[in-house]
């Protein structure tokens, strides 16, 4: 989680985040769910200024909808494009790289313009088989008020995609979690973690205040 503020050069290849706040966990999305609400409401009651980047898990755009219904969700749009090469792939029935590949960049250009609409018009006019158009169609529908990037790259910093969320993965876990020959419990991975969130997070303090109460160190 970061403030937009703290988003420099978004949308380039230099872009990077002053300061950033993690949350990690090892267990269910309830859990996780909780956890990242108490980061979110220290913010303050954002409503329409809190936006959501994410991919098309169904238990997140609903958790989104009930907890911060007044909030701005946005589908990542390389997840919304990862639906176009796969829909390309497996359904039109073309020989032709060059053809399929032109097909998707219109597509990724309509959604950049938030042109859904027509997106889902052409892969209907598409060759495909009904199951396989049925399959996208449905995707971009349920997802269609989460994909307008016109309006979402005029918002905060501008950002459409997930990129520093997924990068989060290799530096707050793989980078300590993922070495050779390690093996973790269940107990001692979410110990680790709970370390990695603070570490990244800079919040030592709160290691420090804990370790010096008698009672805690008794325990």
């Amino acid at each position: 989680m970061f403030k937009s503020s703290d988003c420099l050069n978004p949308n380039t290849e230099s872009a990077y985040l002053r300061s950033s706040q993690y949350v990690a966990h090892f267990g269910s999305s309830k859990d996780f769910c909780e956890k990242t609400e108490q980061i979110i409401d220290s913010y303050g009651n954002l409503k329409s200024h809190l936006v959501f980047i994410t991919d098309g898990a169904t238990w997140i755009k609903n958790w989104i909808e009930d907890i911060y219904p007044e909030s701005i969700a946005i589908l990542d749009y390389y997840h919304a494009c990862e639906h176009l090469h796969d829909f390309a792939e497996n359904g039109l029935k073309t020989t032709e790289e060059e053809v399929r590949k032109k097909w998707i960049e219109e597509q990724k250009e309509l959604l950049m313009e938030s042109c859904v609409e027509q997106v889902i018009k052409n892969i209907e006019l598409t060759n495909a088989k009904p199951s396989e158009k049925e399959k996208s169609i449905n995707y971009y529908l349920s997802n269609i008020k989460r994909m307008d990037y016109k309006l979402f790259r005029q918002l905060g910093c501008g950002i459409i995609g997930s990129g520093a969320i997924e990068s989060a993965h290799r530096t707050v876990i793989q980078e300590r979690m993922k070495l050779s020959g390690q093996h973790w419990s269940r107990e001692g991975a979410n110990n680790m973690l709970r370390l990695r969130v603070i570490y990244m997070n800079k919040q030592w303090c709160k290691v420090i205040n804990l370790l010096r109460n008698p009672v805690n160190k008794a325990a």
